[in-house]
């Protein structure tokens, strides 16, 4: 045989070629041969070790000419506080679903991570179902409950912890090791997510253990505590505190990590060498296993020998795959359907893998655990039923949950006083009459002006409530703009015949009305209403007498307000329709019928939710489908009031089925099941309904004894041992009030028996004499721990739906169980009955299985209704796996174009879900055709793993990772974040620039670590006085022992704002200073802390948003005062003008009080270690040429740790100021997704939000200017009132005048002779700016233009261009700004700042001008790299000193300097 000769690396790969597709078909070939087949022989005389050899071999010389090592990208994200144990976060997640056996799983001890992890679900799994399993597995692997765990650690800390207690007790603020006293002391204020321990008494002393599970001093306060509680002396909260927190953090899954290929443009990479790489160490098995047809894991199993050989031959394949030629456009055309088409081609068990790939590679919803949970909850108890799964998809598809606009209260009624009238009232005479214009297309948020009632609003009212005038002031409002809303009010009063107006103020104020309305309108009356009423204040009779004699001087007012007063009209119907309605607390607002929830009576949302209501009336008009359930007065008690809590169905128990008792068995099935709890129960509904089966249960008011017991012992009695119509009867008889009456003063009970016929006397009295009260302690428990009522106090629930508790003195009548009947039968019974029937289930089987699967259903929580769609066909367009057969299954489908962002989220999802439970599921592609560009620009790495992994000597893997293996080499790559809205994340470890990859010139890895640095509260402010955000309030976030950890600034439209917190209870109060001296908060909601209290507590213990709401009032004192001393409000309230709100970054919270002229405030941006080295010479630049003390704000958002760890060095070295300023991009604004435009968005969108009160003017200087002159004299320029002012762009290089695109088209016209500024330099009166709410204005402005993705290309300088008109900009001089490109170099002489801009023309690298353009610039740049490298090798003595043998110099932790 000749041999081969190779003349280049082309030429092997020509010989190579076909050697690997023979390669690929013996694969095939031995993958299907059977083990009699001898795997050694491909053809005869050829051994498959030495033909392998061969194919190694010819890689390898392939490889020595010209090959390079694979490059990966790794990113991890890691939390900010210390790891929490995994048993902790077990028991979270356990508690929720097993709370009174979690405390079996407190003692957990072994030897390696991966013994104690096994050994924790091992113990775990004597709890839980095997779904269940899988739901705390993937709850583990998310680390969802370490924030929770953490929460408790905070709250611990602030106590603070007793020395030398790893355990300790907190009994109302006293500390201790030792239980010795429960006094009766101030009870605390408990958290929403504090865990009681079963069996606690409520009206105990609260005894809060802080402790670790498994840790001796926990097991002994534990056993102190728990025998105490079981004897009713104290309510035991358990909190966890863990004394010696581990020194690693959390490594967190759950986010998006995108790997964009960025412009190549203009050269932008920094030439300074890298030094002190951090690595990352990936696994053997973690590169892909198949490439290019070779399974290398199979081959490495087989032949380990030949190991390094594999490993070169895959490095070859690798790099010839990952070339990255650009296509053409008809290429492109079609390339969503050739993805699709790989992926079905796939084996079905492969087809999501493929999508993974190549959805994440294409250039070459902790939520979902929350629904996982609740709908695994759900299923399994219908499995625990008997149920067979197809049923259980079925029963799961009905909408058993009504939503609150599917009943209404009937508004024609009498009890209410109309204002106006659409139909018959003059001013309304002008609109049209015809039904049809609601069909005419009008503009969005407009209510169709119709004379028809078809939009009425009533407002039931007690007009002594403060908050009463905020309502009927938006009422007014309505009326006064001719909104056609008809609108009707119901006053609320006292109902005694004898009661004088003249000292009630209610009673005045009705009287007063009646009276004007009779004697001029019902508009001039609802005006006087509207003037009595005080702003923020309580209404007195004073003023109701006030009103009268000032319009009406000739009546005597006693006449009308005294107690022979002839105007009582609807006073006493009034209170008879509220209290009908049940409609709970007032004040209560109902559109149409339909009352708004709580959360909604804001003044600030009631206009936003009615006209919703309109437009949802309009819909339901246009499709024909207005409801008709229009209730009968008593019908929102069961509706709004109704608290739904789940009946618990498990077959492990049956506790909660022993308190159903059958009064009648009726011959068919019953679909609907009622128990009453009641001290002395009373019912006729079984006497009106054919479809309710009634049990009862006593919850008494004091502990049960043989005197306080016997109403309720008859009762028990007669139906344990009576006949079902004897023990009905008998229990009507029992449940009249003479009854009780007699028994209490001892009758014998036999007198009562003589007048039922039929009862067995005997065995009645053996059971009611009966000496043991267990079924009265067991009822007692179970309405304290299973329903949360207090003692004695009543409720009724239907089918597992809790309704009340019932007030004192309310009453439930037959007529509302008859409501409830109809309610539940209409929502749930019939649907549910009806698919029970399909079952052939007996007849006594059926109805408790109705009941059982009604409360399970009506206890998920309330969402979109279910629908199940149907497709035509998808043999050929969806990728099906089928589930395990016999197991209950989720059935799942995804409809998704497989090259979008979104295919590249839920592929990796999706793979998850198909390890983590038994799925059927079925993947449509939905993909695009005629594309004329690539759809996916980026890579992506979706971080989520179904379980904790390990590695192989046992202890954890250094967290979820992503991972970007085998990528190509040539493009220049920016690394991305996309995580859950409420994270701030930072870069804190990486020697490698992120913002420009350049995988040619790494070793190996690029590992880039980030941390979770902050979780974001957010929230909206208003005023109640004037119902508007009041502009240039501070709140401050701390805890008791440091009030003030940050603070934040509330701004105009929707007063929104923002703090940066972490897992706590934390401390929300209005920030010392003109804030607090003007303003008291009036109110809030979605916080943590009790109505009444002062201070508000909020408490963030998991990975989701939190939004709260605050109302503040000005004191009275104070009212004509603003918080913007030389501001004004505006009279603009747009949706959109304002949409803001930012926090400062540091510690720096209080406000400077040095004089405001003796420092220059300079903010710059950078992102990537070319433009912070440019930040760092501008920097040098501007403290050369100024005498004026500076400040620095840069914005931390995209900092290197680089840059982060040498600032403060710089700043000691130069001796100036400097503050990191931080903000979350809001996610009611328009995202943008590339990083380069979301700086842009920082330098102009959040000018008023970014800096602090006391900051008057900010300099906005580019990283890549030098400064040539002293900055205060462009501080102290006068903007003649404009807010900001800018350069404008140089006209005299006449050679680019073909690039000045706004000497025409667009620009042209709308500048109208003004320059168009470029953005590089700039100063903003922030005093000004904020006066005439010129952040609002750009925000809103920027809103509506970019949702084109055509406009506002350069960002932060097409905005305040574009809105010239409204926010005037002040024309700076032109030598203020002098660059290249645009600038001829006759005017270079006289420049004060020289930018490094890019030229469109050359296309000149930064570097390559920086060099040539700025004589001074390599001398500031030597300069800083000699300070550089004197703080490194300061970094490494110290490092050697300490012994650590640390590779990095540890990050300097400053925000402020």
């Amino acid at each position: 045989m000749t041999p081969v000769q190779f003349d280049s690396c082309a030429s092997v790969s020509n010989i190579l070629f076909p050697i690997i597709f023979l390669f690929k078909w013996f694969l095939i070939s031995f993958d299907t041969t059977s083990q009699a087949t001898s795997p050694f022989t491909v053809f005869p005389g050829i051994h498959l070790r030495m033909w392998l050899q061969g194919v190694l071999v010819l890689s390898l010389l392939s490889a020595v000419s010209g090959g390079a090592d694979s490059k990966a990208v790794t990113t991890t994200l890691t939390t900010k506080w210390a790891d929490t144990p995994l048993l902790l976060e077990a028991s979270r997640c356990t508690t929720i679903t097993t709370s009174a056996q979690c405390l079996q799983m407190t003692s957990v001890c072994a030897d390696t991570d991966q013994a104690y992890y096994d050994l924790l679900v091992k113990k775990a799994s004597a709890l839980l179902s095997s779904v269940q399993m899988n739901m705390l597995k993937f709850a583990l692997s998310l680390r969802a409950y370490s924030a929770t765990v953490h929460s408790f650690q905070q709250i611990a800390s602030n106590e603070p912890p007793p020395s030398g207690c790893s355990a300790f007790f907190s009994v109302h603020g006293e500390k201790t090791c030792n239980a010795e006293s429960l006094a009766a002391l101030p009870k605390p204020y408990l958290f929403k997510g504090d865990h009681t321990y079963p069996g606690s008494n409520p009206d105990a002393p609260v005894v809060i253990l802080y402790g670790e599970f498994g840790k001796p001093d926990f097991q002994r306060l534990h056993q102190i505590i728990t025998p105490k509680v079981y004897e009713g002396q104290a309510t035991y909260v358990l909190r966890h505190y863990v004394a010696n927190p581990s020194e690693k953090k959390v490594y967190l899954s759950g986010y998006g990590v995108e790997l964009a290929i960025k412009s190549q443009e203009y050269k932008a990479k920094d030439d300074t060498q890298v030094q002190g790489v951090n690595t990352t160490v990936i696994g053997e098995n973690d590169p892909v296993d198949e490439v290019q047809g070779f399974l290398f894991g199979k081959l490495k199993t087989l032949y380990p020998e030949l190991k390094e050989q594999l490993k070169e031959l895959r490095k070859h394949l690798v790099e010839s795959t990952n070339e990255m030629a650009p296509l053409k456009v008809w290429q492109m055309q079609d390339l969503s359907f050739q993805t699709a088409a790989r992926i079905l081609a796939a084996p079905a068990v492969d087809a999501l893998n493929v999508m993974k790939d190549l959805s994440q590679n294409f250039p070459t919803k902790a939520s979902v655990f929350e629904v996982l949970r609740s709908e695994a909850r759900v299923m399994e108890g219908l499995r625990s039923l008997l149920i067979e799964s197809p049923y259980i998809h079925d029963i799961l598809k009905l909408n058993v949950q009504p939503s609150d606009s599917d009943y209404a209260v009937d508004i024609r009624n009498s009890a209410i006083n109309w204002i106006n009238n659409l139909e018959t009232d003059h001013r309304y005479s002008s609109w049209p009459y015809n039904v049809q214009e609601l069909l005419r297309p009008t503009f969005p948020g407009v209510i169709r002006q119709i004379r028809k009632n078809f939009h009425n609003l009533v407002i039931i009212l007690d007009p002594t409530q403060e908050n009463a005038s905020e309502l009927l002031s938006v009422a007014e409002m309505f009326y006064a703009n001719n909104i056609p809303l008809r609108i009707g009010l119901v006053f609320v009063v006292s109902h005694d015949d004898d009661i004088d107006g003249m000292q009630d103020t209610g009673v005045a104020l009705v009287r007063a009305y009646n009276y004007i309305r009779d004697e001029v309108d019902s508009q001039s009356a609802f005006e006087a209403v509207i003037s009595v009423m005080p702003i923020g204040g309580q209404l007195s009779v004073g003023d109701v007498v006030k009103v009268l004699e000032k319009r009406f001087p000739y009546v005597e007012v006693s006449s009308v307000l005294g107690a022979d007063s002839s105007y009582d009209g609807n006073r006493k119907e009034g209170r008879a329709y509220y209290e009908q309605t049940g409609v709970g607390p007032l004040p209560v607002v109902m559109y149409n019928g339909i009352p708004y929830q709580r959360e909604q009576l804001d003044s600030d949302e009631l206009e936003t939710n009615t006209h919703i209501h309109t437009h949802t009336l309009y819909d339901q008009y246009t499709n024909k489908s207005v409801s008709k359930n229009v209730l009968p007065l008593r019908s929102f008690l069961s509706v709004i009031m109704t608290i739904t809590y789940e009946i618990r169905v498990d077959s492990r128990s049956t506790s909660s089925s022993i308190f159903l008792f059958a009064i009648n068995r009726f011959s068919k099935m019953n679909s609907f099941t009622i128990k009453l709890m009641t001290n002395s129960s009373i019912t006729k509904q079984q006497k009106t309904s054919n479809n309710a089966r009634l049990g009862m249960i006593n919850n008494p008011s004091a502990a049960p004894s043989a005197e306080t017991s016997r109403v309720a012992r008859a009762i028990w009695a007669a139906m344990q041992t009576q006949t079902a119509n004897n023990a009905k009867n008998f229990i009507t008889k029992m449940s009249k009030e003479e009854a009780a009456v007699a028994l209490e003063k001892g009758v014998d009970i036999g007198d009562y028996l003589f007048f039922l016929q039929g009862m067995d006397v005997s065995l009645f009295k053996s059971a009611y004499e009966s000496p043991k009260f267990d079924f009265l302690l067991s009822h007692a428990a179970y309405c304290r721990d299973v329903l949360k009522l207090k003692k004695g106090q009543r409720a009724v629930i239907s089918n597992g739906r809790i309704i009340g508790p019932l007030e004192e003195q309310e009453v439930f009548n037959q007529d509302d169980f008859l409501l409830l009947e109809s309610i539940i039968l209409k929502t749930s019974g019939e649907r549910i009955k009806s698919k029970v029937q399909q079952f052939g289930i007996e007849e006594d089987r059926s109805s408790d299985l109705v009941m059982k699967v009604d409360a399970l259903l009506s206890s998920q929580p309330k969402g979109e209704a279910r629908v199940e769609y149907g497709f035509a066909d998808d043999r050929y367009s969806a990728v099906k796996i089928r589930p395990k057969e016999g197991d209950m299954y989720f059935d799942v489908v995804a409809v998704v174009d497989p090259v979008t962002r979104d295919a590249q989220k839920l592929a990796p999802l999706l793979l998850v879900l198909k390890q983590l439970i038994n799925v059927n599921l079925r993947v449509f592609m939905n993909c695009q055709s005629k594309l004329s560009e690539i759809p996916l620009k980026s890579f992506y790495r979706y971080v989520l793993e179904p379980e904790v992994v390990f590695q192989a000597d046992g202890s954890f893997s250094p967290g979820p990772m992503a991972k970007f293996l085998d990528m190509p080499q040539s493009p220049l790559f920016t690394l991305n974040l996309n995580t859950p809205e409420s994270w701030m994340v930072e870069s804190v470890h990486t020697r490698y620039d992120l913002d420009n990859i350049y995988l040619e010139e790494v070793e190996n890895i690029v590992a880039a670590e980030y941390e979770l640095e902050h979780l974001l509260l957010e929230g909206h402010c208003f005023d109640v006085s004037s119902g508007q955000p009041p502009r240039g309030l501070q709140f401050t976030l701390g805890t008791a022992s440091e009030p003030v950890i940050v603070d934040t600034i509330v701004m105009a439209n929707l007063g929104y704002f923002q703090l940066k917190a972490n897992p706590g209870a934390w401390i929300l109060k209005m920030r010392k200073g003109r804030s607090d001296e003007i303003y008291k908060i009036y109110s809030h909601d979605g916080t943590d802390s009790p109505a009444d209290s002062d201070d508000i507590i909020v408490v963030l213990n998991n990975f989701k948003s939190r939004i709260i709401k605050v109302k503040v009032q000005k004191k009275p004192e104070k009212f004509n005062e603003e918080l913007l001393s030389d501001g004004t409000e505006e009279n603009d309230t747009g949706f959109w003008k304002s949409l803001t709100r930012g926090f400062t970054g540091g510690g720096n919270i209080e406000e400077p009080k040095q004089p405001k002229d003796d420092v220059i405030n300079i903010f710059s941006v950078a992102s990537g270690h070319l433009y912070e080295r440019f930040l760092r010479i501008m920097m040098l630049s501007v403290l050369k040429n100024t005498k004026t003390p500076v400040k620095f704000w840069f914005l931390k958002n995209y900092l290197s740790p680089t840059f982060k760890e040498f600032i403060p060095h710089m700043a000691k070295e130069y001796g100036f100021q400097y503050e990191l300023v931080q903000y979350k991009w809001p996610r009611w604004l328009h995202q943008q997704t590339e990083k380069q435009r979301i700086i842009w968005g920082y330098k102009i969108l959040f000018l008023d939000v970014l800096f602090p009160l006391a900051v008057d003017k900010i300099l906005f200087v580019d990283a890549d200017q030098i400064v040539r002159t002293d900055l205060k004299e462009l501080r102290d320029f006068d903007l003649e009132g404009a807010p900001y002012g800018y350069t404008p762009f140089c006209e005299s290089r006449r050679e680019m005048d073909g690039y000045r695109f706004w000497k025409s088209g667009y620009w042209a016209s709308h500048l109208a002779g003004r320059k168009y500024h470029i953005s590089a330099l700039y100063v903003v009166d922030l005093k000004k700016f904020r006066k005439i709410a010129a952040g609002d204005r750009l925000r809103g402005q920027y809103q509506g233009l970019s949702q084109d993705p055509n406009s506002l290309s350069n960002l932060d300088q097409d905005l305040p261009n574009n809105m010239i008109h409204q926010v005037p900009i002040k024309s700076l001089p032109q030598e203020w700004l002098w660059c290249e490109t645009w600038c001829d170099d006759f005017s270079k002489k006289s420049a004060k700042t020289i930018d490094l801009c890019n030229n469109p023309m050359t296309k000149e690298p930064k570097l390559q001008a920086a060099v040539r353009i700025v004589s001074e610039w390599t001398d500031y740049d030597q300069e800083i790299k000699r300070l550089q490298t004197r703080v490194q090798e300061g970094a490494n003595h110290r490092t050697k000193q300490q012994g650590t043998g640390n590779e990095h110099a540890q990050p300097v932790s400053a925000d402020t300097a």
